[in-house]
């Protein structure tokens, strides 16, 4: 077997495929089978190459210049004030000629150190091909082109003019076939000491979206609202079925009422000045790609408490909460209104946002944009809009939505005490917005803080989608009872802490984990190495499926439903809806993941070959 040239971590130069540039890489492994190395490039590209194309630091030293040579000022067309004010330098004309025998011919000028700006090209995965951009997805402009903040120089030992080619890192030498991609010089050499400018090699790329795109997205902001109201609509009649529509519909005066909206003003308001209450330690996100790290301050279970006590007092003092639930469409409306509003406010504010606060899945298009969201972290001060929407206005009130209802079917069933059906209904769907808001710090590594926008789809998730669809099983009990034995709600209780225990439990080793990899209490733990610097988990919860979050999200979806028995399926609605969300941000994940982390997670994904249910999917 022929022994290796290179070690692991030495540092050489390695040509870029299809050009005779040769650029600063780190050597990362090799494979003594196919003889090639594995190298990381400065912007963070990983390629294979062969033995031939990596070449020592040593060799690319610069060598001294000869007399013909110019000072590398005046290469770059600058003159040297103290040279041209000499007293002791011969008369102009007498410099002419001794000049015109040092003028280098256009060959060599040709030879002349280039500063190159390179942008390598992404290329979408053909089979086992892998294109690997490592850290953080790069951020993009409105062009749709990466914005590559580092910039190499290199030399150019051969005609200014070179075709960027396309490269296939098949790990196993397999071959595709590859398209080249044209690029112009910044200014052509020129005989004379002129000043080279460098160039650029860009591959504009066309970026996919997701959703299904415009079209997609337009549906969705249009359906999603009528589909709320049909649900709520189903719920309020004493026989529910698909069968009968026309749904009777209220009159459209009825829907809106003034005092509903300033009562909802007046709830998202009282939860914003709990936001800004100066308790609760203050933590940093995750890096940006400037690499600057907001800070956010957890107050959210301290909002919660504050807003049981005011609930509570609400209570003793005699006020009608039913109020909520005889209005409750009026309430879904001056929401929805709201959210339209804020989404307007976001998207017009982004227009003048600086380019590198822009989120990554913006795309350029006024409607896609308005729906996916254009700013990352939209600020007003301190005031964090997105963060604070994520768990506040929506995420509490779904527990005093839940509380209102279970008030609501007391009296309209005559009840002495709520039935058994509604206190397991409320009881885990508090138990779950409880541990949401005491675990508030692990929102900021989600896909919806670090990577999307805030827009149209989180501004209608978190204030209307999730405070008045996953309250859908107390408002459905409200008028169709469901009398549960204790041996039947036992099974359901068993059920939701399987599913919360595998939740929490693979929650809180992910986030210990990313805290401090280094904890010996995570020693036990298997890990596979990336280009990145940060490892993967492939033992423990996150051995067992590779989002095992999401399986005990979706084991206490079912024990919410489970109470409402199975005479309708418009209670068990949420576990769908829930299902097809986590499965597509699944999918979602599993590209991000791949474009950041390359042939390391193709490696996790072999020691974990199951996604979300265990032998299943």
């Amino acid at each position: 077997m022929p022994s290796r040239k290179f070690a692991d971590g030495e540092v050489v130069r390695g040509r870029w495929p299809g050009s005779s540039l040769y650029y600063e890489v780190e050597i990362l492994s090799h494979d003594s089978k196919s003889q090639l190395y594995t190298v990381k490039y400065k912007d963070g590209t990983e390629l294979e190459l062969k033995e031939n194309d990596i070449k020592p630091l040593a060799s690319f030293r610069q060598r001294k210049s000869g007399s013909t040579s110019s000072s590398p000022s005046r290469r770059r067309g600058s003159r040297s004030r103290s040279r041209s004010r000499s007293p002791g330098r011969t008369p102009k004309s007498s410099r002419g000629s001794a000049s015109a025998s040092h003028q280098p011919d256009i060959k060599e000028m040709r030879k002349e150190v280039l500063e190159v700006r390179l942008t390598p090209l992404e290329l979408k995965p053909y089979e086992n091909s892998i294109v690997r951009y490592n850290g953080e997805p790069e951020p993009r402009e409105r062009n749709d082109i990466p914005h590559q903040n580092t910039q190499e120089k290199f030399h150019l030992l051969q005609e200014s003019s070179y075709t960027s080619t396309q490269y296939c890192l098949r790990p196993r030498g397999e071959e595709i076939k590859l398209k080249e991609i044209e690029f112009e010089e910044g200014k052509t050499v020129m005989k004379g000491p002129t000043s080279l400018k460098p160039f650029e090699v860009t591959a504009a790329q066309v970026k996919e979206l997701e959703f299904g795109g415009v079209p997609g997205a337009f549906v969705i902001m249009l359906g999603l609202p009528t589909f709320l109201f049909l649900l709520l609509l189903m719920c309020r009649q004493r026989e529910p079925s698909l069968l009968n529509f026309p749904l009777p519909l209220p009159a459209l005066y009825g829907l809106w009422e003034t005092r509903v909206f300033g009562i909802y003003l007046l709830w998202f308001s009282v939860q914003a000045l709990f936001y800004l209450l100066p308790i609760g330690k203050v933590v940093e996100g995750t890096p940006l790609t400037d690499g600057r790290r907001l800070k956010y301050r957890l107050n959210g279970f301290y909002a919660f408490i504050l807003t049981s006590a005011a609930v509570g007092a609400s209570l003793f003092w005699g006020v009608e909460l039913n109020y909520v639930h005889d209005h409750f469409l009026q309430f879904a409306l001056a929401a929805l209104v709201f959210s339209v509003g804020l989404s307007v406010y976001l998207y017009v504010r982004a227009l003048w946002a600086p380019r590198g606060e822009l989120s990554q899945a913006s795309s350029g298009n006024v409607i896609y944009d308005f729906f996916i969201g254009r700013e990352l972290n939209p600020r007003i001060g301190t005031f964090d809009l997105k963060y604070f929407c994520e768990l506040r206005p929506g995420l509490i009130g779904w527990v005093v939505i839940n509380l209102v209802m279970l008030l609501a079917e007391m009296k309209s069933q005559n009840r002495a005490t709520p039935s058994l059906a509604m206190i397991l209904v409320n009881s885990f769907q508090l138990l779950y917005v409880v541990d949401a808001l005491w675990n508030e710090e692990a929102v900021l590594t989600t896909m919806d803080i670090i990577h999307d926008g805030f827009g149209f789809m989180l501004a209608f998730g978190d204030l209307v989608w999730v405070p008045f669809i996953y309250s859908l099983q107390a408002f459905y009990l409200v008028r169709h009872p469901n009398e549960v034995s204790w041996l039947v709600a036992s099974l359901i209780i068993a059920l939701k802490l399987c599913g919360y225990i595998i939740f929490r439990c693979a929650n809180s080793q992910k986030n210990a984990f990313r805290k401090n990899p280094n904890d010996p209490k995570l020693a036990h733990l298997k890990t596979i190495h990336t280009s990145t610097g940060k490892n993967l988990l492939v033992s423990g919860w996150w051995g067992f499926v590779r989002h095992p979050n999401y399986l005990g999200d979706l084991l206490m979806a079912l024990a919410w439903s489970l109470p409402c028995g199975f005479n309708h399926v418009l209670p068990y609605f949420y576990v769908i809806y829930f299902t097809v969300l986590l499965v597509h941000r699944e999918a979602r994940d599993e590209r991000q993941c791949r474009r950041k982390y390359g042939l390391a997670w193709d490696r996790y994904c072999q020691h974990v070959p199951y996604r979300i249910f265990p032998y299943v999917y």
